[in-house]
């Protein structure tokens, strides 16, 4: 079993927005994406994916865009973007999925052999660029939603497990700066952070480390539309 992630798919095959707009490298993307995937991921696979991940508005036409992962390999583990507005209802969202390979996190975890993995959507932190005084009010309730995660780890992590955790929004800064995220991760001891919602121009290392946590970006258009191998 191993572990695959990509981020901010952000696919319109309902909804009239395509990706193109932003770039020539972003034509065809999703063809790009299922082709490095059949290549990589096999049935016992797991794979992360952060966010982002339809342009839809309404709940049919985001699971249109999800179920469209359906035919690939592997388990698909799934959390709430900032742009997954039809991301309505985390019952009525796992009700749509198209079948038992897709695991949609809010508030909790789940675990597979000896990998647990929680996730939220999170938010933009202290010392962000684009961090403003509105912001303060949902970084503190998502990082709410985090302790309410880690609680759930602690009923199925055992001595030995893997915890990794999914979070769309970067947890820090560039600079590396203590989060609520980020003590949370430290305190609940997690190995690895996996995180997307960063496009273009933006500059964030692909991979890092702090308090001897591994940190991975993986918003597809960082990665060259390709997935990340986690473990």
């Amino acid at each position: 079993m191993r572990v695959w992630a990509i981020s901010d798919l952000h696919l319109s095959g309902r909804s009239n927005k395509p990706m193109d707009v932003f770039g020539p490298d972003w034509e065809g993307h999703f063809d790009k994406i299922q082709a490095d995937w059949r290549e990589k991921v096999d049935a016992d696979d797991i794979v992360l994916i952060g966010g982002d991940t339809s342009w839809g508005m309404k709940l049919e036409e985001g699971m249109y865009d999800v179920n469209s992962l359906a035919p690939l390999c592997g388990k698909k583990v799934l959390i709430r973007g900032n742009h997954d507005y039809w991301w309505n209802g985390i019952s009525k969202v796992r009700a749509a999925a198209a079948d038992d390979t897709f695991f949609f996190l809010q508030n909790d975890c789940v675990k597979f052999g000896n990998v647990v993995i929680a996730g939220s959507r999170g938010w933009t932190c202290p010392g962000s660029t684009d961090f403003a005084e509105h912001d303060m009010t949902l970084y503190r309730r998502e990082a709410e939603r985090f302790r309410l995660a880690f609680h759930e780890v602690g009923k199925v992590r055992e001595k030995g497990d893997i915890l990794i955790a999914l979070i769309h929004f970067p947890p820090m800064g560039v600079k590396q700066e203590d989060t609520l995220f980020t003590d949370l991760f430290r305190e609940n001891s997690v190995d690895i952070v996996v995180f997307g919602h960063l496009h273009g121009s933006v500059y964030f290392p692909l991979k890092c480390e702090k308090d001897g946590i591994q940190y991975i970006l993986t918003s597809c258009d960082k990665t060259r539309f390709s997935l990340t191998r986690i473990l």
